[in-house]
């Protein structure tokens, strides 16, 4: 069975009261309650994981690798758009990623544009709010298998 990392940055944990205007009300449960069962329709095993702090994002990456994990959903968060330490993990692992967010990052403030990750993403996502991880998901599924029919 494909198994995946789902991984969640900083603030992430206050999904559903944190800026609900902007983030949307479901919480990160409920979120990762509708990818499970997204992933079950693909035969796909995710593993969740949220930090508040750069390094065990990182550790998180590394120990996904070493434990044989095909790939990964990532929302960094505000690491997006600082964290060198998080795209030297995904770089160093080589682990094909799908880069998230719920909000559309381009319609917000200057700083939030870049991404330090996007280059080295299969894709990008942003502005479907929950929505966003279910197509990415979805997408990060449909590449493995084409790399990999056996994945299928």
């Amino acid at each position: 069975m494909t198994r995946l990392l789902v991984l969640q940055g900083p603030n992430l944990n206050l999904l559903g009261r944190r800026e609900p205007e902007l983030y949307g009300r479901v919480t990160l449960d409920a979120l990762q309650d509708r990818l499970d069962v997204v992933a079950a329709e693909l035969g796909v095993e995710l593993q969740h994981a949220q930090s508040n702090h750069e390094g065990g994002l990182v550790d998180r990456v590394h120990q996904a690798w070493a434990d044989g994990l095909t790939g990964a959903l990532v929302n960094p968060a505000a690491y997006t758009h600082s964290s060198i330490a998080l795209r030297d993990a995904l770089l160093a692992t080589g682990m094909p990623f799908v880069e998230v967010h719920l909000s559309n990052v381009y319609a917000r403030e200057p700083f939030r544009h870049k991404s330090l990750l996007s280059d080295l993403a299969l894709g990008v996502i942003c502005g479907f709010g929950p929505l966003g991880y279910e197509l990415g998901l979805r997408a990060l599924h449909a590449r493995l298998v084409e790399a990999d029919p056996h994945l299928g």
